[in-house]
């Protein structure tokens, strides 16, 4: 991956006649590797173009003010592949272990977009379709790995493709334990990203007028996130902006201090002209 992207990065630093690789060039190809290429002539209507900001923005809302969600990084609504409308980049957690917790806040950020489209457009569309098909997934994981019953090993695996280890009533069980759980989560979604309703308006007004929204953008609409140990070791800092600014005002104070403590020890030490 890290060769494709560098090769794709060398590619478009040569169509636009530049000698070097720049930051730019990486970014687009990290976008271009990871979602597809851009398709500007796939033109969308107002009215799509009004969804697919506001699923997105949906997304990106649940994602910030759930803490042990993976934070976000990008969001673009430009069409990308094969039939992607939007795409959205966020930062990963690189334990190898995943908490209940965890699963139950990645299901809800995934319901964001579905849940948005609810709250501002009373529909639902087929946007949504591959979301669906991650919370499935991570909704038979989280209950064949926490059931508080005996685990049993995620239908839709490789080991259950084409015999399951269990009989039809387990079946059954683990099947109305992943509605319920999703249930519940869509009822949780709901009810944060209506508490949310104007956040979301205001990233989704940004993503129709600029088609891209990064990281510092949400900052600027929403504030800072709390984030996680593993989020400091990667070396995204999540400090309170009250903290950093209270930093930056002591640092500040402590400088002109020691500027007028200096000035002050120099004007001592000068001799007098009646002295002199």
């Amino acid at each position: 991956d890290i060769a494709n992207v560098c090769n794709e990065g060398a590619i478009l630093a040569a169509r636009r006649g530049e000698r070097w690789v720049t930051v730019e060039h990486m970014e687009k190809s990290i976008d271009r590797v990871l979602a597809g290429v851009e398709h500007r002539s796939r033109v969308l209507s107002d009215f799509e173009k009004r969804v697919v900001a506001h699923h997105e923005a949906g997304h990106a809302v649940a994602g910030w003010f759930l803490g042990r969600a993976d934070p976000l990084m990008k969001v673009s609504i430009v069409p990308r592949g094969g039939s992607a409308l939007g795409y959205a980049q966020y930062l990963p957690n690189e334990n190898h272990l995943r908490t209940s917790n965890e699963i139950k806040d990645s299901i809800c950020v995934t319901l964001g977009g579905r849940v948005a489209e609810m709250i501002f457009f009373q529909h639902l569309s087929t946007g949504a379709s591959d979301d669906l098909r991650k919370v499935t997934r991570m909704a038979y994981q989280h209950v064949a790995s926490y059931s508080t019953k005996t685990s049993h090993i995620a239908p839709g695996t490789n080991s259950t493709k084409y015999q399951k280890p269990y009989g039809a009533a387990i079946s059954d069980r683990i099947d109305e334990e992943a509605k319920q759980l999703v249930d519940q989560m869509y009822e949780r979604t709901t009810i944060l990203l209506t508490e949310k309703k104007t956040e979301m308006e205001m990233l989704a007004n940004h993503l129709m007028k600029h088609e891209m929204l990064t990281h510092a953008d949400v900052v600027a609409y929403l504030g800072d996130r709390p984030g996680r140990p593993t989020d400091e070791r990667n070396g995204l800092s999540y400090t309170p902006r009250a903290v950093r600014e209270a930093t930056a005002a002591a640092a500040a104070a402590a400088a002109s201090l020691a500027t007028q403590t200096k000035t002050a020890t120099t004007i001592s030490s000068t001799p007098s002209p009646q002295t002199a």
